[in-house]
């Protein structure tokens, strides 16, 4: 089990730029894919991006393809989005996930057993 700490939300104006981090506690950081999933206020939660354990695989959805990044630093326990040309519809709550490397990254939240407590981004437009 590892425990998830989201930051860096915020309030941004459209085609502006954040940087969320997920910070894990516990000691086998590296055994875990970690997810990004977001929702908004009478919606499903859904499914942003995954890295895998070693970061060499991610998959993105097609919403945020080519304005989000995601990385992750082992040594520091923590994973990174970078999220560029935000716009309004990227308003919701993030949420960080993990789930241990079963050998394939997924999109199905129910796969992930470890949950942050979120973490709000607002795009004003």
């Amino acid at each position: 089990q590892v425990q998830l700490v989201e930051s860096g939300g915020g309030l941004v104006q459209a085609g502006g730029s954040l940087r969320l981090s997920c910070v894990a506690s516990g000691r086998s950081f590296d055994t875990y894919a970690i997810a990004w999933f977001r929702q908004t206020p009478g919606k499903e939660r859904e499914f942003v991006v995954v890295i895998s354990w070693s970061g060499a695989t991610t998959y993105y959805a097609d919403s945020v393809l080519g304005r989000f990044t995601i990385s992750r630093d082992n040594t520091k326990n923590t994973v990174y989005l970078q999220m560029n040309s935000l716009k309004p519809e990227d308003t919701a709550v993030y949420y960080c996930a993990g789930q241990v490397w079963l050998g394939y990254v997924s999109t199905d939240l129910d796969d992930y057993d470890n949950w942050g407590q979120g973490t709000q981004v607002t795009v004003s437009s």
